[in-house]
C-alpha cells in the first residue's frame, strides 16, 4: 500500500464503525462485510471481489493495533481535519509546532520541550529514520501461489499433503548479503532505509522503493556471482501442509508464514493456496450439505419400508420411506453431511429414484396386470388436463 492510500483511504468508513470502535467492534464488522463479499458467494461479481479487498486491506490496517496507531497519527497529520501545505513562501506547513506536539517547540532538550527533529516523528509514520539513519529495515517474504488437487473425501474430512514449492530466499553462496566477500555497503541514495523520498508537491513528500538497491538498503561492492547481488536465490522445498476439512472447489486457502522466507529477520510471506476437488462416483455437495440419489423399487414408493443409505466413510444408515412417496422426494439425515468451520457438521441430502424394471418375469407381469385392472378407475392426469381447460 502506497503511502498516499494510507493517507487518503478512511478505513473506518470502509468497515462502517466510529473512530472510537473496539477492537472486538472492528473484527465483529469484518466479518459480517467478509460472508457478504466474499468472492466464494459472489462467484464472477467484480465488483463484490473489488469490495471484499477494499475490506481486507482495511482490516488488515484497524486489526493491527500498531498499524492502527501510526494510521490514524497519519490521517490526523494528513487526512480530513488534519494540517494542510500552507501558502507561505517556498511551499512550507502552516502549523504551529507547539499545536502539533503539545507542550510548545523547543530546541536544545529543554525540559518539557521537543527535542527531536521533524524526520523522527514522520519516520514512524513512513517507515523512514531521521537525517543520519543507516540501519537497514527487516523485509517481508514473498507470497507463494501453488494448487493442490484432492479427492473428494479429503476435501470433505481434510488431509494432510506435501507441497513442493519453489521461492526466493536468502542465497546459500553469499548468505543473503548479496556481496561474494559478505560485507556490503549501505546504499548512499537511501541511506540504508530502502526508500527514497518523492515529492508530491504542498511541502512533504511520499515514499518509493530505492531504485538503486531495489528496496534491500544495502549494494553489494562485488555481487555475489550466484544471486547476482540480489541476496536472494531461487530455492525448491517440500512442505507438509494441512488442508482444513470441509473445504470447497476452487478455494484459496491463506497460510500466515508459510511463504518465502524474510530477509534481515523480516517475517516470511504466506502461502495461498487453490485447492481442486475430485468428483465422487456416489456422492455430490450444496454447500455444507452431502447429497445422494437412492434407487427404490415401485412397491417400497408406495407401500412404504425401511430402506439402507451409504454415507460417506461411515456405515450405511437406515432411513423410513412413507407408503405413496413420489419419485424425486428428498430426505434429510442430520450430521452426516461436510464440515463446517465451526466444527460441526451439515446433512446428508437422499432423493429417492423410483426404479422401473426394464424386464419382468410372468409372474411379476401377471401381478402389474392385475394392478392395473384393479385401479382401471383411477386417472392421475385427469386433474391436469381440468386445469388446462380452465386457464
Amino acid at each position: 500500500m502506497s503511502t498516499k492510500d494510507f493517507i487518503e483511504k478512511d478505513f473506518y468508513k470502509v468497515l462502517g464503525v466510529p473512530k472510537d470502535a473496539t477492537e472486538a467492534e472492528i473484527k465483529k464488522a469484518y466479518r459480517k462485510l467478509a460472508r457478504e463479499y466474499h468472492p466464494d458467494a459472489n462467484k464472477g461479481n467484480a465488483k463484490a471481489e473489488e469490495r471484499f479487498k477494499e475490506i481486507s486491506e482495511a482490516n488488515d490496517v484497524l486489526g493491527d493495533a500498531k498499524k492502527r496507531k501510526e494510521y490514524d497519527e497519519a490521517r490526523a497529520l494528513f487526512g480530513n481535519g488534519g494540517f494542510r501545505p500552507g501558502p507561505g513562501a517556498g511551499g512550507s506547513f502552516n502549523f504551529d509546532l507547539g499545536d502539533l506536539f503539545g507542550g510548545g517547540a523547543q530546541g536544545g532538550g529543554a525540559s518539557g520541550g521537543f527535542g527531536g527533529g521533524i524526520g523522527d516523528v514522520f519516520g514512524g509514520l513512513f517507515n523512514r529514520g531521521g537525517a543520519g539513519t543507516t540501519r537497514t529495515q527487516p523485509r517481508r517474504g514473498q507470497d507463494i501461489d501453488t494448487e493442490v488437487t484432492l479427492t473428494f473425501t479429503e476435501a470433505i474430512e481434510g488431509a494432510t499433503v506435501p507441497l513442493r514449492m519453489s521461492s526466493q530466499s536468502p542465497c546459500k553462496a553469499c548468505s543473503g548479503t548479496g556481496d561474494k566477500n559478505g560485507t556490503p555497503r549501505v546504499c548512499p541514495t537511501c541511506v540504508g532505509t530502502g526508500q527514497v523520498a518523492r515529492g508530491s508537491g504542498g511541502g512533504f513528500s511520499l515514499t518509493d522503493p530505492c531504485p538503486d538497491c531495489k528496496g534491500r538498503g544495502l549494494i553489494a561492492e562485488h555481487p555475489c556471482l550466484d544471486c547476482k547481488g540480489s541476496g536472494r536465490a531461487k530455492s525448491s522445498r517440500t512442505m507438509q501442509v494441512r488442508i482444513p476439512a470441509g473445504v470447497t472447489d476452487s478455494q484459496r486457502i491463506r497460510l500466515r508464514g508459510k511463504g518465502a522466507p524474510g530477509e534481515r529477520g523480516g517475517p516470511s510471506g504466506d502461502l495461498y493456496v487453490v485447492v481442486h476437488v475430485g468428483a465422487h462416483p456416489v456422492f455430490g455437495r450444496k454447500d455444507d450439505n452431502l447429497t445422494v440419489t437412492v434407487p427404490v423399487t415401485f412397491t417400497e414408493a408406495a407401500l412404504g419400508g425401511e430402506i439402507k443409505v451409504p454415507t460417506l466413510g461411515g456405515p450405511s444408515l437406515t432411513l423410513k420411506l412413507p407408503p405413496g412417496t413420489p419419485n424425486g422426494r428428498t430426505m434429510r439425515a442430520r450430521g452426516k453431511g461436510a464440515v463446517r468451520k465451526d466444527g460441526t457438521r451439515g446433512d446428508l441430502l437422499v432423493t429417492v429414484e423410483v426404479s422401473v424394471p426394464k424386464d419382468l418375469s410372468g409372474k411379476a407381469r401377471d401381478a402389474l396386470e392385475a394392478y392395473r385392472e384393479a385401479t382401471a378407475d383411477e386417472d392421475p392426469r385427469a386433474e391436469l388436463f381440468e386445469a388446462a381447460k380452465g386457464a
